[in-house]
């Protein structure tokens, strides 16, 4: 083994472990020396690497969490297919499918939204990373897609909150798969996630209809 393919192994075994606990525990509840036992190393090792803990928990959401929202943007992409963007139903179709049976694995679904979740409650700068780098712009490109098809009275506030009122749910039903189960007393199988997609399509197509609009005033 070369020098080099030793170095690699052990920052990426650093960000393994650092990625681990901070998604257990939060940026502020890890220190330095659970890292180093846990990734079987020295502080200096972490110095070397890294710099400090910031950026090595930094580093965790350039290299990892944005990592894997891009490999989740893509099959968005990819679902789509041929289908015109400009349909709102396949555009949430899309959506939902990304995240309900999309291209993560079980525990890395779990690891990601545990990280996010951490970083919503106590955030730091990795928050305002992501949010310029990955989120605006995706719910940019959502915008465009769905924008023909929106009323003309539609403001651009009004469609980006849709928007996230959509990931909201899609989001939701992905990450309290426990809790839905155990309400809804079912597993969580193939068969329910097709169910939960044609749900979360027809719910959002109800708010993106803006339907209710004329009832409230």
């Amino acid at each position: 083994m070369t020098k080099d393919h030793e170095n690699e192994l052990t920052k990426e075994r650093i960000l393994n472990e650092a990625e681990i606990l901070f998604a257990q525990k939060g940026y502020k509840s890890v220190n330095i020396r659970e890292i180093t036992k846990a990734a079987n190393c020295n502080l200096a090792a972490v110095n070397y690497y890294f710099g400090s803990k910031k950026n090595l928990y930094l580093d965790i959401f350039r290299s990892r969490w944005m990592a894997r929202a891009k490999r989740l943007q893509e099959f968005f992409k990819s679902s789509l297919g041929s289908i015109s963007p400009n349909s709102p139903a396949k555009i949430v179709e899309a959506l939902a499918y990304t995240f309900l049976k999309g291209p993560l694995s079980e525990e890395e679904r779990h690891r990601h939204h545990q990280l996010i979740a951490r970083e919503m409650a106590q955030p730091t700068e990795a928050l305002e990373m992501i949010i310029d780098q990955m989120i605006k712009p995706f719910i940019k490109e959502l915008s465009d897609m769905l924008l023909p098809s929106m009323s003309k009275d539609v403001t651009k506030e009004e469609l980006i909150l849709n928007i996230l009122s959509m990931f909201a749910i899609v989001l939701y039903f992905n990450f309290a798969r426990k809790a839905v189960t155990s309400i809804i007393n079912r597993p969580y199988d193939s068969e329910f996630k097709t169910k939960l997609i044609e749900h979360i399509i027809n719910f959002s197509l109800y708010g993106l209809s803006g339907s209710q609009k004329e009832e409230l005033k």
